[in-house]
């Protein structure tokens, strides 16, 4: 294994060389160490600085740089995008991912401030100043051989947690989890982890691995899915017709969706990509509920409804509904919904309407649908034809209603001013014109006001 591939920011360098006029030792931690070593850009930098008492360390960091202290149980120096901390001892006081009473100790041995971390792949410390690395436990030759093993097997138990980090961590950096920790992380209860834990976990399997099925395979081996996502175990062994699915079960299918989704979600920003990924978890939450042999094939109608209780039930244990302002919750369950409709819809044997789009993107974002039934399309072995997702687009675009539906032409207080009465049927009649409008009957003001016209002298029985 080499040495580290990408210079240290000067920051973290500048650190390092306080500490050691200090008297003390700042080594690189964590994260930073096992990128580089992979070759792999890391943003991140962890420093733990040995040596220097605690009261003394933050005189030392202000000569360097605004001084910012985080952390609740054990303080964070963050100095010039440089997480500064102290090497730490960790007690277990109670149950949970936070059930930890911690201390910072500088006279702590490295071997001993490695030992509480999940991995030896991240328990690689590095001194920028003399090029050397303090490797305890074998994360080198680990990284090296592709194994994900544990540090200790008595404190690993202690954080649920890296249960899951262990799921992300092997896919994003393809690693093979040793037998000895498989067991280990089997006989570890998930049911203390808070709801924003295992969302983040899931959120790094999703997006920062290149192949998320490699995390949610060793997911369903270590029992991690049956526990967290019981709604995604159930696809494993529901069949799929052959003619359409040759790759097996639909929770084969799923992981192949998952891979063809991951590659195809670039240029659009975190709150729709994890919307897209979630989709790929979820769009054949319903299968299991609906498939049955009918007429001689494997089918399952009427899967994507089906799916909607089941993908909510699963956002709800995530308590997951918005980014950055953005409805992901809304989108998901429109892309279960949906998401045969732009090959239904291409291959329907009546033309489909341009009503049928506009409608459509009330519910979900059309190009974010588009998207991901050519990631489902993809997702399976066979050659199949997947331009229908390019003719559906093609159509939302020149509607203009990729992204959502067409904003009311008629409003309120048009037919205030026509002289209607404030009131529900106000409301009535703004509905009665837009459903007009998305029909392609109303296109401009004038023909807006001349349908709520129509509606009024036709009298609320009309």
């Amino acid at each position: 294994m080499s040495d580290p591939v990408q210079p240290l920011p000067e920051p973290a360098l500048a650190i390092a060389r306080a500490v050691r006029e200090a008297g003390g030792r700042a080594l690189v931690a964590g994260g930073w160490v096992r990128d580089s070593l992979l070759g792999l850009a890391s943003a991140d930098v962890d420093v733990e600085v040995y040596g220097v008492p605690a009261e003394a360390l933050r005189g030392l960091l202000e000569a360097i740089g605004r001084v910012d202290a985080v952390g609740e149980s054990f303080t964070v120096y963050k100095v010039a995008g440089v997480d500064v901390a102290l090497p730490r001892r960790e007690s277990k006081v109670g149950r949970g991912h936070r059930g930890f009473e911690v201390t910072g100790e500088p006279r702590m041995s490295v071997e001993d401030a490695c030992r509480r971390r999940d991995f030896t792949v991240n328990a690689i410390l590095f001194d920028p100043l003399t090029n050397e690395y303090f490797d305890p436990f074998g994360g080198r030759r680990d990284l090296e051989d592709r194994v994900l093993r544990m540090v200790d097997e008595r404190t690993f138990p202690d954080d649920s947690l890296r249960v899951l980090r262990g799921l992300q961590f092997a896919a994003r950096f393809s690693l093979a989890m040793d037998e000895a920790t498989k067991r280990v992380c089997r006989a570890i209860a998930l049911d203390d982890l808070p709801s924003e834990r295992v969302l983040g976990e899931f959120e790094k399997l999703l997006l920062l691995a290149g192949r998320p099925s490699i995390g949610f395979a060793l997911g369903l081996e270590l029992g991690v899915v049956h526990a967290l996502i019981p709604e995604m175990a159930a696809l494993a062994g529901c069949p799929q017709e052959p003619e359409w699915h040759p790759e097996g079960d639909v929770w084969v299918h799923t992981l192949m969706v998952i891979d063809e989704m991951r590659a195809a979600i670039g240029g659009l920003d975190r709150a729709r990509r994890l919307t897209l990924m979630l989709g790929a978890v979820c769009h054949d939450f319903g299968k299991p509920l609906t498939t049955a042999f009918i007429d001689g094939r494997i089918r399952s109608p009427g899967h994507e409804p089906e799916g909607i209780p089941p993908t909510l039930a699963w956002l709800d244990r995530l308590n997951l509904h918005t980014i950055d302002g953005f409805d992901v919750r809304h989108q998901v369950v429109g892309l279960v919904a949906y998401h045969l409709a732009p090959g239904m819809w291409h291959k329907s044997s009546s033309p489909v309407g341009d009503g049928a789009f506009r409608r459509l993107s009330q519910k979900v974002d059309l190009e974010l649908l588009a998207r991901f039934a050519r990631a489902d399309c993809k997702g399976r072995t066979g050659a199949f034809d997947c331009s229908a997702m390019d003719w559906f687009l093609d159509r939302a675009r020149a509607l203009g209603v990729e992204h959502r539906p067409p904003a009311p032409i008629l409003l309120g207080r048009h037919v205030l001013a026509m002289g209607f009465a404030p009131g529900p049927a106000v409301g009535r009649i703004v509905k009665a014109v837009y459903e007009r409008q998305l029909d392609g009957a109303v296109t401009d003001l004038d023909s807006a006001l001349a349908e709520a016209r129509a509606i009024i002298a036709a009298g609320p029985g009309a």
